[in-house]
């Protein structure tokens, strides 16, 4: 590979790592208030995660919209934005962390302040995370995924 090419390979390769970390914080933060909820109510675990997977996309459209509407782009014209820019990446680590949640033996049961919770949570979102990876990369360099969103930066 020539140093311009392997100059490019690092930089897509950076913009989907940044466009996975930024999609997995919007999907950290809606699992892990919606897990909180769902046991503190001692909700069953599809309750909980019906929540949490509600939340996860709330959160992960909402981080992607804030800048473009901060840069004057109306909310009609944000929201295919969105959607274009997360959804596949964020489905897969819905997919992913709460099938290792139900996957860890007492995951789902343990309390809030139960070290299985918390770790199985942990270790769910970075294996959903790297789940996503690869595949952000490959729609960014066709230039769909996350390589929508720049296009208005």
């Amino acid at each position: 590979m020539t140093e311009h090419g392997g100059h490019i390979e690092q930089s897509l390769n950076r913009v989907a790592f940044s466009a996975t970390v930024h999609c997995l914080t919007g999907c950290a933060i809606g699992e892990v208030l919606g897990m909180i909820i769902g046991t503190a109510l001692g909700w069953g675990d599809f309750q909980t995660i019906a929540l949490a997977v509600v939340l996860a996309f709330f959160f992960g459209y909402s981080l992607t919209m804030i800048p473009l509407l901060r840069s004057g782009i109306a909310l009609a014209a944000a929201i295919p934005v969105a959607l274009a820019a997360d959804t596949i990446s964020i489905t897969i680590m819905e997919i992913v962390d709460n099938a290792i949640m139900l996957l860890i033996p007492g995951a789902m049961e343990a309390g809030l302040d139960n070290f299985r919770f918390w770790g199985s949570l942990a270790a769910a979102l970075l294996i959903a995370g790297a789940a996503a990876y690869p595949v952000n990369r490959h729609l960014i360099e066709r230039g769909r995924g996350h390589a929508v969103v720049h296009q208005y930066h």
